[in-house]
């Protein structure tokens, strides 16, 4: 997409949106993330990282509602579209897979997250 894979995978500074239960959500996807890196046969990471990833959107989706986010509509689908990909998922994930989650992430934050810093 456009920005680099920090590795190692770890949530930093550069990430940070301002509202601190954001960012601590974004910093245990991350970690979840790098779980199913480090354990691609763990359905018990993969179903963390769902679950997180379920409950992060529902919180900062509430969020965007609360403040009447004019870009809501579009960011809640590019919510399901990755919650729909991630649902498919079965252990073992291949490096591909886990690839993916990570530009993902990494690239969801820097651009369509950091649109709402200031606005929520």
């Amino acid at each position: 997409m456009g920005y680099d894979i920090p590795e190692p995978f770890v949530w930093d500074e550069s990430f940070k949106v301002f509202y601190d239960s954001i960012d601590e959500e974004h910093r245990g996807l991350f970690k979840a993330v790098f779980a199913v890196a480090g354990e691609k046969g763990g359905g018990d990471k993969l179903a963390s990282l769902v679950s997180l990833t379920v409950n992060h959107f529902a919180n900062e989706e509430g969020m965007m509602q609360a403040k009447n986010y004019a870009d809501f509509p579009t960011h809640k689908q590019a919510h399901e579209a990755f919650v729909a990909k991630i649902k498919t998922l079965k252990a073992p994930v291949d490096d591909a897979t886990v690839n993916f989650a990570k530009d993902w992430l990494v690239n969801h934050i820097k651009t369509t997250d950091f649109k709402y810093k200031g606005a929520l």
